[in-house]
């Protein structure tokens, strides 16, 4: 019976997968591709709630039995409920609501995101003098005078202002090898999930199958 089950699974998984991709060169496969990312669409919709629903039950049983840390899952129930129900009120046409939520998104999110990021830069930093302390070599050495030249560039120190070739020299570095880096990363995420898809559209991976 098992066997039965999981090949019905991977046959409708293939014979979705092949709708979707003939969607895209055969115009009379479109209806039936609109159709299967309408679902799509309105399955990840349920998928998101579902999260949230077990974000508020894990969180909601730590305050009830008093757990460590349950301070702060109050706080996290109560922001979320606010932006759920300042959202709601919002989308009937409140303004004054939507000017609310507009408040607390610049006063406390933007100002929280822009923390992390200096605290990222410091770790970043830190890190580095790490990595000079336990291993010196020429690797290391370039890639931490790399770190504190950007840094030092980004904040637009006067030295780098009055010397045009350095700040040439770090939009190179900046613009060029760290695009350049990045693009490679994306490129390789997007192959992984290439290879991902066919596996799956090829049956040789079955996650809805439970393996």
């Amino acid at each position: 019976m098992k066997r039965i089950s999981s090949a019905a699974y991977a046959i409708i998984a293939i014979s979705t997968g092949t709708l979707v991709l003939l969607g895209y060169f055969l115009p009379q496969v479109a209806p039936f591709q609109m159709i299967l990312l309408d679902w799509a669409v309105i399955l990840s919709g349920f998928a998101v709630f579902v999260g949230v629903g077990n974000l508020f039950s894990v969180h909601y049983t730590k305050i009830r039995t008093r757990s460590k840390g349950y301070l702060y899952s109050f706080a996290t129930l109560i922001s979320m409920l606010t932006i759920l129900l300042l959202g709601f009120v919002g989308a009937l046409g409140f303004s004054v609501f939507t000017e609310v939520e507009n408040v607390l998104l610049n006063g406390i999110m933007i100002p929280v995101e822009i923390s992390l990021m200096a605290v990222l830069a410091v770790t970043l930093v830190y890190s580095s003098i790490r990595l000079l302390r336990d291993r010196v070599n020429v690797k290391s050495i370039v890639f931490i005078l790399t770190v504190l030249f950007i840094l030092l560039g980004a904040a637009s120190s006067p030295w780098i202002n009055a010397l045009p070739f350095l700040g040439n020299f770090r939009l190179i570095i900046s613009q060029v090898f760290a695009t350049g880096g990045a693009r490679g990363i994306l490129i390789g995420v997007a192959l992984g999930a290439l290879m991902t898809g066919l596996r799956i559209f090829f049956g040789a991976d079955r996650p809805y199958g439970g393996k």
